[in-house]
């Protein structure tokens, strides 16, 4: 348990209140205070030479009640009390024993003012408070010291506000920035999830369609001469649907999670060791033959690039299902020291006429992001012998690990 100070507890909901009260409400009430002990003197004359009278009593509420526009117009506040004070001096009705409204427009322009003014006014009470004790009857050495030294506490005083009250300000300041900046990173990381879950659900869907729409159109050919294969083909649609609902409900579970749980979360993603089941899958499903191969020592991707690997290789499987008219496909995986390159090479009908680099569709653009995503490139075009190809190139990690199997 923290210590805490016994006046805390009972002067907290008071300090609270002062804060959020009006200006004026407070300042006035500061000004009734100061009018009220100037006028104990009047309300409580002691026996003595010093005559006591209304002139003298209006001239100390005048050091007093232009205290209400301090905070307003702390300068011309000063300036009012500075007059009052000396004049009740000189009236000498009463003489003020303490200047409390030279203490509270000390303090104010200390905490206020420019500097400036704060400068000139206190130059000009310590001038006038010495000039003012030294005409005065019967003046102790003591007065001086002590009257001066109140003067010079109330300005420290509204120094230290001051200090203390811009320090407070930089440290709002700076923790606005902060919540403006991590708000903005928020917003930003969630966008980026936002974007890989939707071309996760790209990959996922036209995967999926693709090889479904490739063993529809097939089995209606081969229903009546080949009812087995007919079958096959109807097994393998509904095998590609079951995984595309799985694999869409993982999706969906987690963009629920984020709507009860702020804050990007990371699917579970298929990486390389995958691969192999993707090739057998898309060779079994689209009657298309696959081979991937495997050349260098692999070494260890980050997540993020092993499953932006994954979905490269199974976009550019799908557009040679959907767009080559295909009978063999190549997945290669070529290791070197400081990455990994990925090839998928069909023999199927090659890009369009004059569309050197392999156009602009969704699958290719997805591809491209994600290579740049992970710090590579990627290049799609035309094969040396004709079909379509994918070359990416990715960066890998220093640390090696087993080869695929």
């Amino acid at each position: 348990m923290s210590a805490r100070s016994p006046l805390s507890s009972p002067l907290a909901p008071v300090l609270a209140r002062l804060r959020t009260a009006s200006p004026y409400a407070v300042d006035a009430a500061v000004a009734a205070l100061v009018l009220f002990a100037v006028s104990l003197q009047w309300l409580f004359p002691d026996e003595g030479d010093d005559p006591l009278s209304w002139r003298g009593w209006l001239l100390g509420a005048g050091t007093a009640v232009p205290l209400v526009w301090r905070r307003a117009a702390p300068f011309a506040t000063a300036c009012a009390v500075s007059v009052a004070t000396p004049a009740q001096a000189v009236h000498h009705a009463p003489p003020p024993d303490l200047m409390y409204g030279g203490f509270v427009v000390l303090y104010t322009l200390a905490a206020l003012a420019r500097p400036w003014q704060r400068r000139v006014m206190l130059a000009g009470w310590l001038a006038g408070v010495a000039a003012t004790i030294s005409h005065k009857e019967d003046a102790e050495p003591f007065e001086y010291a002590f009257q001066l030294l109140s003067i010079v506490c109330a300005y420290a005083l509204g120094s230290l506000t001051r200090t203390q009250r811009a320090y407070t300000a930089e440290l709002e300041d700076r923790a606005r920035h902060l919540e403006r900046e991590r708000a903005a990173d928020t917003a930003r990381a969630t966008a980026q999830e936002r974007a890989r879950i939707a071309r996760d659900m790209h990959d996922i869907l036209a995967h999926a369609v693709s090889l479904m729409v490739v063993q529809a159109e097939a089995g209606p050919v081969v229903v009546r001469s080949d009812p087995a294969r007919a079958e096959a083909a109807f097994d393998a649609i509904a095998t590609a649907g079951r995984d595309a609902m799985t694999q869409l409900r993982r999706i969906l579970g987690v963009l629920k999670e984020e709507e009860r749980e702020p804050g990007p979360r990371r699917l579970p993603q298929p990486g390389l060791t995958a691969l192999p089941g993707l090739v057998r899958r898309v060779g079994e499903s689209a009657g298309l033959r696959v081979e991937l191969r495997t050349t260098g020592e692999p070494g260890a991707l980050p997540p993020d690039t092993e499953a932006a690997a994954y979905r490269i290789v199974q976009e550019a499987l799908t557009n040679t299902v959907k767009h080559a008219y295909a009978s063999c496909a190549v997945v290669g995986l070529d290791w070197a020291e400081d990455g990994v390159t990925l090839t998928v090479t069909d023999d199927g009908r090659g890009p369009a006429p004059g569309d050197g680099t392999g156009g602009g569709g969704h699958g290719l653009i997805g591809i491209r992001e994600r290579a740049a995503a992970c710090g590579g490139e990627a290049v799609t075009g035309g094969g040396p012998d004709g079909g379509f190809r994918v070359v990416v190139r990715l960066p890998a990690a220093a640390v090696r690990r087993t080869a695929l199997g």
